[in-house]
């Protein structure tokens, strides 16, 4: 199966690969996994202060910090997976992605609002849902 983790390296993504580590009969190392996260993009004004160069290099660390400790844990659970990253809106970003690669599953953590908090709030995993046509399980 073609499975792709939605990471933010928040509690959220530790709990999602926590349950993913947990059920070994679901998700077993003999499946192939992409770790794909999502930057925001910044203001337009705070791009063009910094320029190209400084702002490619700030993504590029802030992803790192995501990434690496998912691969971390991937890595000692004997699950190899890809790493992908975008800059963009982080919702429909991963849902785009999901249904462009082509993936069976999208796993990804949730904060757990409800309904009400999703209507003050917005919620990435609510956005992921609207525009994915990929089935996404969500851990909470």
């Amino acid at each position: 199966m073609k499975i792709l983790l939605a990471v933010d390296g928040s509690s959220y993504t530790k709990k999602m690969l926590a349950y993913l580590s947990t059920h070994d009969e679901l998700f077993g190392a003999n499946n192939d996994y992409t770790v794909f996260t999502v930057q925001p993009t910044l203001p337009p004004r705070a791009r063009a202060a910094v320029g190209k160069e400084v702002l490619n290099s700030y993504y590029a660390e802030e992803t790192e910090k995501v990434i690496a400790p998912v691969a971390k844990f991937l890595t000692r659970h004997s699950i190899n997976a890809k790493s992908i990253w975008k800059v963009g809106p982080v919702g429909e970003t991963i849902a785009k992605f999901a249904d462009s690669g082509k993936f069976d599953l999208l796993i990804m953590g949730s904060h757990g609002h409800g309904a009400l908090g999703n209507l003050v709030m917005g919620s990435v995993a609510t956005q992921v849902l609207a525009h994915s046509k990929v089935p996404v399980l969500l851990v909470r």
